[in-house]
Order: C-alpha cells, then structure tokens, then sequence
C-alpha cells in the first residue's frame, strides 16, 4: 500500500476512504459538496471593501482545493462536469458578491431606459462579470487537476514532496489565468485586492513582483492549508508526525511571508525636501444623471472654477479635477471656460478630467496645463469600461445592445506607451477603471513617473465600489513606491504615502476640495524594474518538477527490485 495513498496509481488515485466516504455519490452528497463550494467562494467574496474580512482570503480557497482532491479516481465523464460545478459555484460566491456594489447601476431611467429595461440591464451586467471571473476559476480547477492527475500517474509510491509539488502548479496556473485575465478588457476581482487596503504587510509584497506576488502567497497558503486538512482526516495517514509536519510548514509559509512584507513595510520613506510638491483636488459631487444637462453644466463651471481658486488661495502647486469634471465645455471652447481664465490668471498649473479629440473620435482625458494656459500633456484613457465608453464588436453589437452611456460613439482608447508630462516632470496617470490594471501604472513609473494621478468619477455606484476602487490605488501606491493623488467625482477621493498608508479620505457624495503635501520620487522597485518574473518562473519551476518526477517514478518502476 502507498505511504501516502493520496496520490496513488491513476488507477487507484482514490482520496482517503473518510473523506471518500463523506457523502458519498447521492445527489444529497452533491449538493452539500456544492454548497460548501460556495460557502468558501463566499468567505473570500467578504473580503474585499467595504467588509475588509480580509483574513478569511487565507482560507477561502481552502475548500474548493479539498473538493478537487475528492475526485481523485472519479470516472472521466463525471469528473470535467464535478470539477467545473465546484468551481462554477465558488466563482459565483466570491465574484458576484465582491461585485455586488454593480447593482448600482440602476435606476438607468434618467437616460430614458425604462425602469424594467434598467433591472435587466444591470441584472445581465452583474452576471456576466461574475460568469467571467468564475469561468477562470473553472478553467484553473480543471489544468490543475489535470497536471496533477498526470504527475501522479504510474507512481506506486509518490515522494513526499509530491504536496509540495502540487501546490506549486496550483499557484503557477491561477497565477499565469490570472496574468492574462489582466491582459483583458474586464479586470477587477484579483485575489491580491482582498487585502488591500488593511494587510499592508502582505501588499508589500507588490513590490517585488507585482499584485500576482501576493495572489502566489494566497493560493499557496490555502493549497498547503488544504493539504494539511486531507492528510489529518485521512485514515491511512502515516502518522500523527507527517500531519504535523505538514501543518507546521503551513503556519511557517503563512508567517514567513507576513515577515517579508512586514520588513520592507517597516523600510523607512526616506524624501528629499527639495521634491516637495502641495497638490490640490477637487471632489465636485457632480450626479452623472444631470452632469452633460445645462443643470450639471453649471454646478461643473461653478464648483471647478469656485475650487480652484479656493486651492490657489492656499498657496498649492498645482490642482487635479477627476475624471469628466468638465465634459464638452473644455474641447468647444477653452478660453470660453472660467476655470481656463482662472488658470491664465493665477499661473497655477491644472490637470483636468474632460473629454478630448483624436482621429475624430471622443477620448477620456487628463489633460496637463500650466501656469500659461498652455496645454503641455495629455493622457487618454486605455482601459475603456465595456458598454459604458465602447462596444464590444462594435460593427456587428452596436444595432442591438444599449450601451450604458449618453456618448454618440464609442470612445477611442489611448496609447499603451502614453507618458504625462507636468511642470514638475514626468507623472503617472490613471483614469478610473484603469486602477485595476497594475502593468499600466508599472510602465509610467519604470519610464520616469515620480507620483501617481488618478481622477475617476465612479457615479452612479455607492460606498462599497468607491472603497474597492481606493483599495487599489492603494496597492498601485505600493508596487511602484510612489505617492498618489486620487480625484474622484464622488468619493472616496485621497491621499496614499508609498507604503500605502491614506493620509487622506474624502467623504461619500459630498463636495470638497483638499491641500496636501507629497514628493516625487524616482526609485524603482524590483516590480517596476522586472515587471511580473514571478509568474513565468512558478510556471518553469512547476512544469520542470512535474517532468522531473514522472520521469523519476518511471524509472523507479522500470528497475528490478
């Protein structure tokens, strides 16, 4: 009989018999399988803002992991659909209720959408986002399972590091889905932002390989956490010395790397004081309901205009609009435009949300001007929200979906090789959704970007998407060691230090503006250097040790005893 029978012979790869038995194959069994499934998918959909349980990440994956290992020998027919049920339903679990604040979105009536049109709307929205994060949650469940059910195959006594192994190839494949899910036009729910913005320890991390170098820690830790629990139930578990041994490790991985992220948060900002800069923002409190009507219009040109000088007054450097502050108004007419006149007039450079120009077709954009009026930048937006500023297969969808946007035609996305420049130097810029998508800001900060800027609007949606929507400029803050600037429309505008600490939050649908002090910084950390090594070398050193030991149990199994 195998030392370890979890892994046995493909033929006899069986889980241990109490676990096997648990249940059994009757349709009650099934269905208490899937609710645990989602249950676990549950625990970690609770761990995002505006609950912040962000230890339960820790644990969240930990059942659907045990689930996979009970399928161990199941039939062929039955195991693709088991599997993918498994993890169908933890990735509904996690991704609808993260997601939830989407249900914000309605009522679209103020566009002229009828009220039941509106609950379809947003109800077709909110599934097709969680269908998406959950079908990479199927696609990972079943190549894992997969690679470990060839690992194992032909092996009549597996190594003991065989555990190890297997946990490696569950961390590299979610880690590689999760890269080119990043690559994608829908990104949100990275398990790395489940920690964002309590566990600063562990979102230092970041700087060492990126948001996928924490999402590597949480998956390990709920792989061997899992591992730990099937060895301790197993009834032919080698002893009660293996099952602690394997819990040990557990612990020490989960601590050591909470040590690591703790040392180079503890790493002190060391700021030159001759890169001080006094930012102003603006939160305008502008409903996207009235904002491109004459009523919007006005509170635009009066809050903006009204603000600034407000900051002037206070003696800031310059002063950052958020995204769409001044729609329409700004590309027509400029000079028309008070807060134009304002800057003219006080010399106080601006960076200012509207809507551009470029090849005839509307752009989001930050636009840089200084103390002349002159504008001397310019940073589109590349990561358009799908429905809401472009259609998707615009030539064949466009007759027959109704976007969730006023706009005429689709918005055309920027350059991925944009660069902002100020009067104080290079930034890095960021419009709204875009603060989902590390690799953009990474890029800005490698080629010279000394702090970050991001303006968003993030109306209609409430508290829970606009504390998401800090949490990950948080974790920008951090992977590129840089301070960040956020001006929202809404709320929660801030400030965020390079170790991700907010030195400011604004209030919830309220109008403010706000002077702070940051620096600029020009250091690199081995993310913005390196960008994301981790991923491609969890995938080679797995596919290395997968080949290494079948090969080696092959030719344990040729020789002579």
């Amino acid at each position: 009989m195998s030392k370890y029978p979890i892994l046995r012979p493909i033929k006899n790869l069986t889980p241990p018999r109490s676990i096997a038995n648990w249940g059994g194959n009757s349709p009650q069994s099934i269905s208490t399988r899937l609710l645990i499934a989602f249950s676990g998918g549950a625990l970690m959909g609770f761990t995002p803002a505006p609950v912040n349980a962000w230890f339960l990440a820790w644990v969240g994956l930990a059942p659907l992991w045990i689930l996979l290992m009970l399928e161990f020998g199941t039939s062929r027919p039955r195991l693709f659909s088991r599997t993918s049920s498994y993890a169908l339903v933890w990735g509904i679990g996690y991704h609808g209720l993260a997601l939830a604040w989407i249900r914000d979105l309605h009522p679209l009536t103020w566009m002229g959408v009828p009220w039941l049109a509106s609950v379809a709307i947003t109800v077709f929205c909110w599934l097709f986002i969680t269908l998406w994060g959950a079908g990479l949650v199927v696609l990972w469940a079943w190549l894992w399972h997969c690679c470990s059910t060839w690992m194992a195959r032909g092996q009549p006594d597996p190594c003991p590091h065989q555990v190890a192994v297997r946990v490696l190839f569950g961390t590299a494949i979610w880690c590689g889905l999760e890269a080119l899910w990043g690559q994608g036009a829908l990104y949100w729910t990275s398990l790395s932002y489940t920690q964002s913005p309590v566990n600063l320890a562990i979102l230092h991390l970041g700087q060492i390989s990126g948001p996928l170098t924490v999402t590597a820690a949480i998956v390990s830790c709920n792989g061997l956490l899992a591992e730990s629990w099937l060895r301790f139930r197993s009834d032919h578990a080698p002893g009660r010395r293996s099952t602690q041994s394997l819990v040990g490790a557990s612990l020490s991985w989960l601590v050591g790397l909470h040590l690591v992220g703790f040392l180079l948060y503890s790493q002190p900002l060391q700021e030159n004081p001759t890169q001080l800069l006094k930012i102003g923002l603006i939160q305008g409190n502008i409903p996207t309901r009235i904002k491109l009507f004459e009523e919007g219009l006005r509170q635009s040109v009066d809050r903006y205009g009204s603000g600034y000088e407000r900051l002037v007054a206070e003696g800031v450097d310059a002063v950052l609009t958020p995204e769409g502050a001044l729609p329409w108004l700004w590309v027509n007419n400029p000079a028309a435009n008070p807060l134009y006149r304002s800057i003219q007039q006080q010399q106080v450079p601006a960076w200012v949300g509207t809507v551009g120009l470029r090849q005839n077709r509307v752009t989001q954009t930050l636009f840089s001007i200084d103390g002349n009026g002159e504008w001397i930048g310019r940073y589109d937006k590349v990561k358009l929200v799908p429905l809401g500023e472009y259609i998707p297969f615009e030539a064949v969808l466009g007759q027959i979906i109704s976007r969730l946007s006023p706009l005429g035609s689709s918005m055309v996305p920027g350059r991925m090789d944009q660069t902002l420049q100020t009067p104080f130097g290079q930034v890095i810029a960021g419009i709204c959704y875009e603060s989902a998508f590390p690799d953009l800001f990474r890029r800005q900060a490698a080629t010279g970007g000394q702090f970050i800027l991001t303006a968003s609007n993030n109306d209609p949606y409430g508290a829970a998407m606009m504390a998401q929507h800090h949490a990950q400029d948080v974790m920008r803050s951090i992977e590129t060691d840089r301070w960040a600037v956020r001006a929202t429309n809404t709320g929660f505008s801030g400030i965020v230090n390079p170790h991700g600490e907010t030195q400011w939050l604004s209030g919830f649908r309220t109008y403010e503006t706000h002077a702070h002090s940051i620096y600029r910084r020009q250091t690199q950390t081995l993310y913005v250097r390196w960008g994301n090594w981790l991923t491609p070398t969890l995938l080679i050193g797995a596919g290395c040790l997968a080949v290494q030991s079948r090969f080696k149990s092959r030719f344990k199994s040729s020789s002579p005893h």
